[in-house]
């Protein structure tokens, strides 16, 4: 997780499995003061207490919608009685790995993709304008990439009493590599270029991830970067 080069704190949050909790969770703040740092780390802490008091156990998609809303609830409850926190929100997309099942969990526009058998695909969707305008033909994937508004989500924690939450239940093999990022990322690298480095043979998780980084920021770096790159052995 870098703070690139424009910005002058980090406001994403996140989370790697360790020990009995089988989380991995990206959450990319916004909001002024320092606000978004408060909202990710928020989501970032009481998704990861929930998933630690289940260890691994299987949950269902209306338990991750539960965990979302409950972050949800928190971080809107603080904006609203604190004037400084006013406007705050973050992205959430988790992955919560089960006995070879994962529960992906998804608002706003950072992104979860699967690498399977040689191939990348996008699990989440993006809670964006542009995406809106793409899956309704007003503009082209192509597009998107440099639309003047991409940046404007249509979703957040904290942005609304009540949130919409994309929640899948989601076959788990051992040699699947998952990528969580922040759209640091994703405004800097092609899915064909994320595909390709995830295909080096000769780098391990880390070095790829630390590879994906440097390319954003070698390219402009202004935005937050955050990449976690986890493979199915991480479940219980």
């Amino acid at each position: 997780s870098d703070r690139g080069k424009v910005r002058p704190i980090n406001e994403d949050s996140f989370c790697l499995p360790n020990g009995q909790m089988y989380l991995a969770l990206v959450a990319d703040g916004m909001g002024g003061h320092q606000a978004g740092e408060v909202a990710s780390d928020m989501a970032t802490s009481i998704l990861s207490e929930l998933a630690a008091k289940r260890g691994g156990k299987d949950i269902s998609v209306k338990t991750a919608v539960s965990w979302v809303r409950k972050a949800n609830a928190a971080i809107y409850a603080s904006a609203q009685a604190n004037p400084a926190q006013r406007g705050m929100g973050t992205t959430l997309t988790f992955l919560y790995f089960m006995h070879q099942r994962v529960m992906l969990g998804h608002v706003g526009d950072s992104r979860c993709y699967r690498l399977r058998d040689g191939q990348l695909a996008q699990l989440s969707t993006d809670h964006s304008l542009v995406q809106e305008l793409v899956r309704n033909g007003t503009i082209t994937q192509e597009e998107a990439r440099n639309h003047p508004y991409k940046n404007i989500i249509t979703r957040a924690l904290g942005a609304d009493e009540q949130v919409q939450v994309d929640a899948h239940d989601l076959q788990l093999s051992r040699s699947d590599v998952f990528l969580l990022c922040s759209d640091g990322l994703t405004d800097y690298l092609t899915d064909e270029e994320l595909q390709d480095i995830l295909l080096e043979q000769e780098t391990d998780l880390q070095q790829k991830a630390r590879k994906m980084v440097d390319i954003a920021l070698e390219r402009g770096g202004r935005d937050n970067i955050t990449v976690l790159l986890l493979d199915g052995e991480v479940a219980p």
